[in-house]
């Protein structure tokens, strides 16, 4: 599948926003947003689009034994990339996801007893920084989990294999550039453009203001 069939799929749900004022979880504005939580209903669609994520990462001599995904919006492709490793490999690839605390992410609620020692793969749904996946990475590397790679949906801030922590493989679906720019320097706030309230970070943000 190439990234005009993901682009179709994307737009048939409703998860492309164009010509908006966003606020992204890294808290820079933009005005285009990918909205993953339009397609997790569709489910036939996110079903594809993880087989599109597992694919890549059915390598025998390195076959995955977990899948993990920052909660809460990667737990869905967790359990569904999951499935479709388990059929392809021919055994059961657990799916689990890690809990934001603080300012990092930990594996917790039993989960952390299928790390260590096994080959994990990071999925994630859309990279703007890369922070949250790094923080899922640095939190399996500290249960002695071997990273094999990160697998997203987007990555849309051109985030590279060693901002992720120097993980082996870097898969995305699509790749795309969207501006983002520090609240300070955004033009749309500069020219009174309402911020988006149904997507992304702008309630958080107006209630900040």
């Amino acid at each position: 599948m190439n990234e005009q069939e993901i682009l179709q799929i994307l737009g048939r749900v409703g998860a492309v926003i164009k010509d908006s004022h966003i606020v992204y979880t890294s808290r820079k504005h933009g005005s285009a947003y990918v909205n993953k939580d339009a397609l997790y209903p569709h489910t036939q669609e996110t079903s594809e689009l993880c087989m599109e994520i597992a694919r890549p990462f059915f390598v025998r001599e390195a076959p995955v034994d977990v899948v993990v995904a920052p909660a809460v919006g990667g737990c869905i492709l967790s359990t569904r990339v999951a499935e479709h490793l388990t059929k392809l490999q021919g055994y059961e690839v657990l799916g689990i996801y890690a809990d934001k605390e603080g300012d990092g992410f930990v594996i917790k609620r039993g989960y952390d007893k299928f790390v260590p020692r096994r080959n994990v793969l990071v999925v994630e749904d859309v990279l703007t920084t890369g922070g949250s996946a790094r923080k899922v990475v640095e939190a399996i590397r500290a249960l002695d989990g071997a990273v094999r790679g990160v697998g997203v949906l987007c990555n849309r801030g051109g985030v590279t294999k060693e901002q992720l922590g120097h993980v082996p493989r870097l898969i995305s679906l699509l790749n795309i550039t969207m501006d983002a720019w520090d609240e300070k320097d955004c033009p749309l706030c500069r020219d009174g453009i309402p911020v988006n309230t149904d997507v992304g970070k702008g309630r958080e943000f107006l209630a900040r203001k």
